[in-house]
């Protein structure tokens, strides 16, 4: 019997670097624990552009919770189901249930912005190196 291995839990949540070693570490226990809710995109946008896109229709902004920690960005909402009115389904197809979404980020990247429009919350970065680690012209000095 076959096994097929699959690496796109690997790249799903982790934006803009590539640490392998962490990622084969903790891609089958996190990828067993962690959700499809709600579905979301991740753009490269430029060259130290990134965009995390996520379909969060029937929350609004003071729902969902932003927050960013060391190298991880949690995305959480929660459901005001107790404000509803009690009402009986025939079909019930709009899921309305609490979601937390992680994404593990690169060094020296930063939260631009956070928006939503029509249900979708865009979340931009950007990364930005520092000075030391960009490149460096070296002048060569002429000596006769």
């Amino acid at each position: 019997m076959a096994t097929a291995l699959s690496f796109a839990p690997l790249f799903r949540q982790s934006i803009g670097f590539d640490r392998f070693n962490d990622l084969f570490e903790t891609a089958a226990t996190e990828s067993k624990q962690k959700s499809s809710f709600p579905p979301y995109n991740i753009l490269k946008t430029g060259e130290n552009d990134y965009q995390i896109t996520m379909a969060v229709a029937g929350f609004s902004e003071k729902d969902i919770d932003i927050t960013l920690e060391k190298d991880t960005l949690k995305v959480t909402g929660k459901t005001q189901q107790e404000k509803r009115q009690k009402v009986e389904y025939l079909y019930k197809g709009i899921a309305e249930r609490s979601f937390e979404q992680s994404f593990r980020l690169a060094d020296h990247m930063k939260v631009v912005e956070a928006d939503m429009t029509h249900g979708i919350l865009t979340i931009s970065l950007l990364r930005e190196a520092p000075e030391a680690s960009k490149p460096q012209m070296i002048a060569i000095n002429q000596r006769s």
